[in-house]
């Protein structure tokens, strides 16, 4: 966790330069506010975004002539972003009292930095914790000259406690006729035995002042967001017997949020309700202690800055309704940009593939010119390795209206398409961290020729999407086959077994010998009772003789069924446990496919007959082996085919 005092030297900062500070300073606070953790858990999320910025400012007073130090804003709860907005616009713009030394640079001897660092307003922000790091940034347009005793041994002490001092000195434009780089190496040599110290010289321009603004909120997110560690594994050595190289992986973008959401408060604690997850009731209940609020315990006009910043206001009007965007979307196009300068850091997003609009409903000869128009504008656009910038008010990601700008690029290629994506606006860009100790390290040539080598024999290739699975498919495959291995799932005790009479259309027919395979299985209650009952029996054995030896198939029972599984009833245990008369016996033993149904079934003119269809809801699939070991049955996955030889007659 980042504690970060800002101290602004006033004396020395022209109302232009505080101007542009102050806007950075507010820029800061938005980044901050709308700023969350990693975790998602509903604890974080109800927990308040705490208070980690301070600003302090230095001053001349006009009466006494003396340099004072003033606390701004100190960080001593959650963070309030209205409070910090009004303390940086508080700030006077009429403190601008320049010294200057013989050479004619802006100059000042007095730091007030003992007036900081001290258990009052420092030491004393976020305890007395070991995971806190605290940072003072002194910004200022004066050079340092000399360092008194005292504030030498002020800063020591700091370096003692873990407190490290940033001094930036912002160059305006009334330096320009003193020799600035003398005056910033004797400063740097007054601090050079310090570890905890360090300065900074920019020109205050739009870019330096974003790209420090960005730094600072880095910083402070490093208290939220752990950095994540990585590495890439080789399967050859790169040098010796070496084959990984170790990084750390950071974002290039910050995405900011796209509108503004209304929401109820408490108020005693300033954390909004979530709608989603409670029930709607007439009572609330406060989100920390879960105490119900009454009416006046709410603030129903409030507005929910990203996850943990609320403001409180007078009414919901500057809220937009942000709708479905309206098609087509607009997409207005700004500028060209070469390609080779596009950072791929900053592109974000999906990908949209982009082709021309052709419709034969509507104006053949338009039709045709917008093709014409988008090809062209490809190919020139490819040829000088440009796309176009366009802004829009659509998040296409979302397909909704955004109350802020929204940038994308166009991308040509060479096979006639284009592509559309999301590029980073200034407030999201980050800057590239910093890599000074990184280029500054030697590199021999025999590492360099190593790691060539090395690459060289890594497979080059055209990425080919279908060439490299990712193994969804046979990963799925296993799963579905192991869960084959426990075995059918047991059915329902009881079970309603209807049957009705249905006719099969003209001219299609299924063969017999097909329908076997797909039988539906009739449950082993069912089978049971039908035993048990001598009637029921006798008129099954009745309606089996029509169909096997008069070959008539006429059933009428609502226990038979229209599509024949031959084993269950010949290997089935449940069936041999019970009573067959001598008849029905004969005609099982007989059972085969009657001739005449096998001509009538390759017969595309046959007639129509009726069958019977059980309603019954189908069992899991048969299990590869037996779910009981100690089973003695046979449970094949695919139903057995029976093959009866026919008994020839003696004439």
């Amino acid at each position: 966790m980042v504690f970060i005092c800002f101290v602004l030297d006033l004396r020395s900062l022209s109302p232009p330069l505080l101007r542009d500070l102050k806007q950075s300073m507010l820029q800061l606070a938005n980044f901050y506010a709308i700023s969350s953790p990693t975790s998602s858990t509903s604890s974080s999320r109800s927990k308040p975004l705490l208070d980690r910025i301070g600003l302090c400012y230095l001053f001349k007073n006009r009466l006494s002539r003396t340099d004072e130090l003033k606390v701004a804003y100190s960080p001593r709860g959650n963070f309030s972003l209205r409070d910090f907005h009004h303390t940086v616009n508080n700030l006077p713009s009429d403190a601008f009292l320049p010294d200057f030394n013989g050479s004619g640079a802006l100059c000042c001897s007095d730091l007030k930095l003992s007036s900081v660092l001290n258990d009052k307003i420092l030491y004393s922000w976020g305890g007395h914790s070991k995971d806190i790091t605290r940072k003072v940034v002194l910004i200022s347009s004066c050079i340092f000259e000399t360092l008194d005793s005292a504030t030498k041994k002020v800063l020591t002490d700091a370096a003692a406690n873990c407190i490290s001092v940033e001094f930036v000195f912002l160059e305006q434009n009334s330096s320009h006729l003193a020799d600035i780089p003398e005056s910033i190496n004797k400063f740097l040599k007054q601090i050079g035995d310090l570890d905890n110290c360090s300065f900074q010289n920019y020109i205050p321009d739009a870019h330096t002042l974003s790209g420090l603004v960005k730094k600072w909120f880095q910083e402070l997110k490093e208290g939220l967001e752990e950095q994540m560690q990585a590495r890439f594994v080789f399967k050859i050595n790169l040098l010796g017997s070496t084959n990984r190289i170790s990084c750390n992986l950071c974002t290039s973008f910050n995405q900011i949020i796209d509108e503004f959401v209304p929401c109820k408060s408490c108020r005693c604690h300033g954390i909004p309700f979530d709608t989603s997850r409670t029930i709607p009731t007439d009572m609330s209940s406060c989100p920390v202690t879960g105490v119900e609020l009454g009416v006046l315990d709410l603030v129903d006009s409030s507005v929910k800055i990203g996850e943990h910043t609320i403001l409180y206001m007078p009414s919901f009007q500057c809220c937009q309704d942000l709708q479905k965007v309206p098609l087509p979307i607009n997409f207005n196009v700004i500028e060209r940009t070469n390609l080779s300068s596009l950072d791929e850091g900053i592109i974000l997003g999906a990908s949209y593939i982009v082709t021309p609009a052709f419709s034969e409903l509507d104006d053949t000869d338009i039709s045709e010119l917008n093709v014409k128009l988008f090809r062209v504008l490809c190919g020139i656009l490819h040829s000088l390795d440009q796309g176009l910038v366009c802004s829009s008010n659509c998040n296409i990601e979302t397909a909704k209206q955004t109350s802020f700008l929204c940038y994308y690029i166009l991308l040509p290629s060479e096979k006639g398409v284009m592509i559309l994506r999301r590029l980073a606006g200034s407030e999201e860009v980050l800057p590239v961290p910093d890599i000074t100790n990184i280029a500054c390290i030697p590199v021999s040539k025999d590492i360099e020729n190593s790691l060539q080598a090395s690459l060289l024999k890594i497979e080059l290739r055209n990425y080919d999407p279908v060439q490299h699975d990712r193994g969804f498919h046979q990963r799925l495959n296993l799963l579905v086959k192991e869960s084959l291995q426990f075995g059918a799932i047991p059915a329902k005790a009881k079970e309603q077994v209807t049957a009705s009479n249905t006719a099969l259309q003209d001219p299609v027919v299924e063969d017999l010998s097909v329908q076997a395979n797909d039988v539906e299985v009739i449950e082993e209650n069912v089978l049971d009772s039908i035993l048990a009952d001598g009637k029921t029996g006798a008129k099954i054995t009745e309606e089996w003789e029509q169909l096997v030896v008069l070959e008539m198939p006429k059933m009428s029972s609502p226990t038979c069924i229209s599509k024949l599984k031959l084993h269950k009833e010949v290997s089935s245990p449940l069936l041999s446990t019970g009573k067959l008369d001598d008849k029905t016996s004969r005609i099982l033993e007989r059972l085969e496919i009657p001739k005449q149904l096998k001509r009538k079934a390759a017969s595309p003119t046959l007639s129509t007959f009726h069958t019977v269809s059980i309603s019954s809801v189908k069992k899991p699939l048969i299990p590869f082996g037996p779910s009981n070991p100690d089973s003695q049955v046979i449970v094949l996955s695919q139903p057995i085919k029976p093959n009866f030889q026919r008994l020839k007659r003696k004439r």
